[in-house]
């Protein structure tokens, strides 16, 4: 099949975050949801050996600044991959859904004019019990989804 070499190779490793640099944004708004948030992206990047002195967190007020804090650390060209945190929750007004659409479109929008993966762990959850039940496993997934894509363009370059 066309290309699968390439492919296949970068497979095998598509977890090894030893020679990794990730930059992590981080909201404050709703912080106990963004700590933990944090706290088990950071462990999950550990585990996959991510080294510490290789992760920058950059903290922001909220959701809505996350991507201009992205494209900052984009601009820089020395992250390999970039996770977003925040947690947005539904309120009684439309600002929910302002706040989450234009937050994840911005996120995107990093991802592809830069040309970096992006792990998008922003939560959107109708109360605070969905986010607290998210939270700890959303952490890890957006560790795990930044080494695998960091792996993943790199094998395709």
């Amino acid at each position: 099949m066309f290309g699968t070499d390439k492919v296949e190779k970068g497979q095998a490793n598509k977890l090894d975050g030893r020679k990794l640099s990730i930059g992590i944004v981080q909201a404050r708004f709703n912080e106990g949801i963004t700590k933990a948030l944090a706290t088990a992206c950071m462990d999950e990047l550990l585990a996959l050996g991510v080294q510490s002195k290789h992760i920058d967190v950059v903290l922001v007020p909220g959701a809505l600044e996350v991507p201009v804090a992205l494209q900052a650390l984009a601009e820089k060209n020395q992250y390999d991959a970039l996770i977003a945190l925040g947690c947005i929750i539904r309120g009684e007004t439309y600002h929910f859904e302002l706040v989450a659409n234009e937050s994840g479109a911005g996120v995107s929008r990093i991802a592809l004019d830069y040309q970096v993966p992006v792990a998008n762990a922003i939560l959107t959850t109708e109360d605070l019990a969905q986010a607290l039940a998210r939270q700890d496993e959303k952490g890890r997934d957006a560790a795990r989804v930044a080494v695998e894509m960091a792996n993943l363009l790199d094998s395709l370059a």
